[in-house]
C-alpha cells in the first residue's frame, strides 16, 4: 500500500515522534492533528496553514468524544487513524514524588483515549481508501520494567486491544496495526537512558511498516526482545527490571 493521497488523523502530532510523522505524511497526504493546546501546536499551525488541528486533552474523556465528534463531522471519509499520544511517569509506587492523580491521567491518554478514538472514528475508517489503525507501543508493552509501572500497564493493554481489535475487524477492509518502539530520543525520554533512535528514523520505519501492512512493526531493540521474550521469558524480564 502506497501512503499517498490519504487522509491521515495523528495525535499528539505537536512534538516528538508525532510531530515528524507529520512532516514526513504531510508532503503527500491530507493530515489531521488532536492534539492539547501547547507552544508546539501554535507553531504546527504556522509551519502547515491548510492542516485541520482539533485542539483536545487527550486525558479528557469529554474533549476527545468533542473533538472526535467535530472531526467526523467535518470528514465521514478518513484513511487512517495513527494512535500516538502517550504519558510516561516514571517515579514509583514508593517514591515521595510518585502523584496519585497522575494514574487516571496516565491511563486515560495512553489506553483509554486510543480504544475511544478507534471506536467513534470506526464508521469514517470504514469509508475509507484501504484504511488502517496504527497504535504507536513501546517494547514495554512485551516486557514491563521497573519504573513507570502504570504506562507499562498501558502498553500491554494496549497491545491486547490491538490484537482482539484486528480479530472484530478482520471482515471489515480497516488493518489494526502495531509500531513496538525501543526508546526514542524525544522530550519524554530526556534524561533515560543510552543508545536513543532519533524520531525521524523510527517514523521513517513505522511509514514503511504500515505501507507494508504489518500488523507488528518492531523497531530497534524490539526486534531482539521479542523473540528473547517468546522463547526466554525469564531472561527477558531479567533484562528489562534492570533496564
Amino acid at each position: 500500500m502506497t501512503i499517498s493521497g490519504k487522509r491521515i488523523v495523528i495525535t499528539g502530532g505537536a512534538s516528538g515522534l508525532g510531530l515528524e510523522l507529520v512532516r514526513q505524511l504531510a508532503t503527500n497526504n491530507e493530515i489531521i492533528v488532536i492534539a492539547r493546546e501547547s507552544g508546539g501546536l501554535k507553531q504546527l499551525g504556522g509551519d502547515y496553514p491548510e492542516m485541520t488541528i482539533f485542539k483536545a486533552d487527550l486525558s479528557d474523556d469529554s474533549a476527545v468524544k468533542q473533538a472526535a465528534t467535530d472531526l467526523a463531522a467535518q470528514f465521514p471519509a478518513i484513511d487512517g487513524l495513527i494512535n500516538n499520544a502517550a504519558l510516561q511517569y516514571t517515579p514509583s509506587f514508593l517514591d515521595p514524588e510518585f502523584k496519585y492523580d497522575q494514574i487516571a491521567k496516565e491511563i486515560a491518554t495512553n489506553f483509554t483515549t486510543p480504544a475511544q478514538l478507534c471506536y467513534l472514528l470506526l464508521p469514517s475508517l470504514l469509508r475509507g481508501s484501504q484504511p488502517f489503525i496504527l497504535n504507536v507501543n513501546s517494547g514495554l508493552g512485551l516486557v514491563p520494567k521497573t519504573s513507570s509501572a502504570i504506562y507499562c500497564a498501558t502498553k500491554g493493554g494496549l497491545n491486547i486491544f490491538s490484537q482482539a481489535l484486528q480479530n472484530q475487524l478482520e471482515q471489515t477492509d480497516v488493518s489494526v496495526l502495531q509500531a513496538f518502539l525501543p526508546l526514542v530520543d524525544t522530550a519524554m525520554t530526556e534524561g533515560r537512558g543510552d543508545g536513543k533512535l532519533p524520531p525521524d528514523r523510527v517514523a521513517s520505519d513505522i511509514i514503511r511498516g504500515i505501507a507494508a501492512r504489518k500488523a507488528d512493526i518492531d523497531i530497534g531493540k524490539v526486534k531482539l526482545l521479542r523473540p528473547i521474550s517468546r522463547f526466554m521469558p525469564g531472561l527477558a524480564r531479567k533484562i528489562m527490571k534492570s533496564g
